[in-house]
């Protein structure tokens, strides 16, 4: 007789194990704990093979004639293949298979590290994908995975929830090509349209600013090269990562010097110093402890302080700083923006601004223009040099006792 649902749960244990047949092969085995597995007993190059199918009652009688019926299909088919040694193999591969951290190292290691943006790639994974599926199987991720995951993100950070999902997507892109997967998961999720922000400090907001990045402000508890590299962006309208990289053997006779690899247009800039400018790499001194970096990290050796650290820090003490709960919130790139604006009130004309922040000529300027125009940048920086000294309520002897830069 075949068995029965109600046949399998009434049977008992006994001192030793013993198995009750379905047909085929198929066998409950009953253990003396009461544990009761369901197993296929066949024949395979002439000899008696044992295969499990799974324990009862998490896998029901009739699924377990339908994982037996699968098991004899290998063995019957034109090509007959060994069921349980295919089980084996499934089971070492699922073992084997690369978990999201795990591909993440590989990630890294193959291509992250080799770019310019890698470093801000692995830090958006580490940050909101690995505490949720660090452990999971890279092949086990779903597109309604990736969805919710984006949701929770967007409800937080609206911008960031595009760079995770624009990090996910290259992260299963390369997972595709390494051969981990067939497909990647972010196939077919759209990135939602992001307007371009315009964010730009009032007089009021740089000096409220300015003031508390003063280095004896001792109410705002920021780190001290933070608040340099902040006023620093204010005054050069660089970008914050440029102005966290700064080293030492970048400046030469009043002029910052960054190498093609450090900009984003993969071409050098030269940047002028003006007289605050130089007075903050002079504080930067004693503060960056024989560095090479003038913005030196405080927690990672030999290394500078990172651009999310300084937005995090604006974003932490701006309400010590004077800023109301309700204002709009603002970031270091958010400096820039408001340095090219003033660049423009101030009457410089657009081509001598793009270049004072790096950005490359467009159209046919970009192929026969090629004038550094430095000391146009110089006068523009000078410029707003003025302004900003006349924002703060500063007269130009104030920084007249500045020492010279020295290498």
């Amino acid at each position: 007789m075949r068995l029965t649902d109600l046949h399998v749960n009434k049977l008992s244990p006994k001192s030793v194990f013993y198995d009750v047949p379905d047909g085929d092969g198929l066998y409950i085995r009953v253990m003396p704990t009461g544990t009761k597995t369901w197993i296929f007993r066949y024949m395979f190059d002439k000899r008696q093979r044992l295969m499990t199918l799974g324990r009862y009652p998490s896998i029901s009688l009739a699924e377990a004639r339908e994982r037996h019926a699968l098991a004899r299909q290998d063995l019957e088919g034109k090509n007959p293949v060994d069921p349980g040694l295919k089980q084996k193999e499934a089971r070492k591969a699922r073992s084997d298979a690369k978990t999201i951290k795990g591909m993440l190292d590989e990630f890294w290691k193959i291509e992250l590290s080799k770019k310019k943006s890698g470093a801000e790639t692995k830090r958006l994974l580490e940050k909101d994908v690995l505490p949720r599926w660090g452990s999971r199987k890279v092949e086990d991720i779903r597109r309604r995975d990736i969805v919710l995951l984006i949701d929770t993100v967007r409800e937080r950070a609206p911008i960031g929830a595009n760079r995770v999902l624009g990090a996910l997507t290259r992260f299963f892109n390369f997972a595709a090509e390494r051969g981990i997967i067939d497909h990647s998961p972010c196939v077919g999720i759209k990135k939602p349209k992001e307007t371009g922000r315009s964010r730009v400090l009032t007089d009021d907001e740089i000096k409220t600013l300015w003031a508390a990045l003063e280095l004896e402000n001792k109410t705002i508890d920021m780190y001290r090269l933070s608040k340099l590299a902040m006023r620093m962006i204010l005054l050069t309208g660089q970008r914050p990562g440029e102005v966290c990289g700064m080293t030492w053997d970048e400046l030469d006779n009043g002029s910052w010097n960054i190498p093609a690899e450090r900009m984003k247009g993969k071409e050098p800039q030269r940047v002028p110093l003006t007289s605050m400018a130089l007075e903050i790499i002079e504080q930067a001194r004693p503060l960056s402890c024989n560095s090479r970096y003038v913005f030196r990290s405080s927690y990672v050796e030999d290394s500078p302080i990172k651009p999310h650290s300084l937005a995090r820090a604006l974003d932490r003490h701006r309400l010590e700083m004077g800023f109301k709960e309700n204002a709009e919130r603002f970031t270091p790139h958010d400096l820039r923006r408001t340095v090219r604006t003033r660049l423009a009130a101030l009457g410089i004309s657009d081509v001598v601004a793009e270049r004072v922040l790096g950005h490359k000529l467009q159209g046919i300027l970009a192929v026969y223009n090629r004038y550094d125009y430095d000391q146009e940048k110089r006068q523009a920086l000078e410029a707003w040099e003025r302004a900003l000294m006349h924002i703060l309520g500063m007269e130009t002897g104030e920084i007249d006792n500045v020492l010279p830069f020295r290498r």
